[in-house]
């Protein structure tokens, strides 16, 4: 099926700084799409090209195969929520929602009844007549919504427009926003360096480094799947150690190391190489045991041997500083352990994340 949006081979930048090189893109109709990535990787300026508000050096955006790529922004049946709400403070709620369709040189009775609609579909009924500064960050961020939707836009953009709110309310409006685009069947493209604001609000994610598409999947895909070390850690999985690896068909062999035995586990579907690999897990997938512990571990579990240099209690769990070497990794677990007591990390198969580090690829897999 066509994309209902598509970037095609998108250059992007600024002065001589190229910020997107030849970027392509599709996003289907109805579908909640995130560009998740840190700041300075391009997923703003790519938001705002498609906007209009940026013009590319080459490339095309079509918006159901129609070109609109020199089209200005409010000719190409967009609307975008900025990260500041950008309200006029000196105007009413009221006129903010309806600042759009009055441009548009809609009627008043045609503009009093769609901002009727909106203030009701967006918890905002009896604020018509408050001005801005007279609302809380969530009702701000609702009128900036209800102004973006009222013009009943083909896409809507989101610019980061939770960032702005406190952690507590942005729980609940992220959830709001998702319920209304799910009801109005609304395709929205959302920009976000918040990993967690992603996972709960897109069908799709998009990853974003340094002006290119790292990877974009499903939640779950991206998640489960890192298909790079950067997606990886970005997803979550920071601990970081350094190995060898051995692949024998569809096994790979981790080799024994001053902290670990070898291991032998299924390949997986990775595509790994004999040679040293970069091996990254989440904090959370590690299980802690004592070294005097008589624990029967599932084949392909990653042991680690290593001491407790500190413990700290974020939440719901206590989290272990263990020191390897010269490394030190992260583990949490639901009870604490001593600090200087010696530990076995324990890591499963599934939860670990193998990348051949790039001069050690081989040039084909060993027999």
């Amino acid at each position: 099926m066509r994309p209902f949006l598509s970037v095609e081979t998108m250059s992007v930048g600024y002065g001589t700084t190229t910020v997107l090189d030849k970027l392509d893109l599709g996003i289907h109709k109805g579908e909640f799409v995130a560009l998740l990535g840190s700041s300075g990787c391009g997923k703003t300026t790519l938001l705002r090209t498609i906007a209009g508000f940026t013009k590319p050096y080459s490339g095309s955006i079509r918006v159901a195969d129609r070109d609109v790529t020199q089209m200005p922004p409010d000719k190409r049946g967009m609307a975008l929520v900025f990260q500041s709400y950008a309200l006029w403070p000196h105007m009413t709620v009221a006129q903010n929602i309806g600042y759009g369709l009055k441009l548009q040189r809609q009627s008043r009775e045609n503009i009093d009844a769609r901002v009727n609609e909106m203030q009701n579909l967006l918890g905002l009924a009896g604020l018509g007549d408050r001005k801005p500064g007279q609302l809380s960050g969530g009702q701000r961020q609702r009128v900036a919504l209800g102004r973006a939707l009222a013009i009943d836009p083909e896409i809507l953009l989101l610019d980061e427009p939770l960032s702005n709110l406190d952690a507590r309310i942005r729980l609940t409006v992220r959830h709001e926003i998702r319920s209304l685009q799910k009801r109005l069947g609304i395709t929205a493209i959302h920009v976000t360096h918040d990993r967690e604001e992603a996972m709960v609000m897109a069908d799709r994610i998009i990853i974003m480094n340094a002006g290119r598409i790292e990877q974009e999947g499903s939640p779950e895909d991206v998640y489960n799947k890192p298909a790079s070390p950067f997606v990886a850690a970005f997803m979550g999985a920071e601990n970081l150690l350094s190995m060898q690896a051995r692949v024998h068909g569809e096994q790979v062999e981790l080799m024994e190391g001053s902290f670990n035995p070898s291991i032998v586990t299924a390949l997986a579907g990775r595509t790994l190489a004999t040679g040293p690999i970069e091996l990254r897990f989440r904090a959370e997938a590690a299980r802690l045991a004592r070294s005097e512990d008589k624990t029967v571990l599932q084949p392909g579990t990653l042991e680690l041997r290593g001491q407790v240099t500190s413990v700290s209690y974020p939440g719901g769990h206590w989290r272990h500083a263990i020191r390897l070497g010269e490394n030190e990794i992260l583990v949490d677990a639901d009870t604490p352990f001593n600090q200087g007591e010696t530990v076995r990390v324990c890591i499963p198969a599934k939860s670990l994340f193998m990348f051949n580090l790039v001069e050690g690829l081989a040039d084909a897999r060993s027999d």
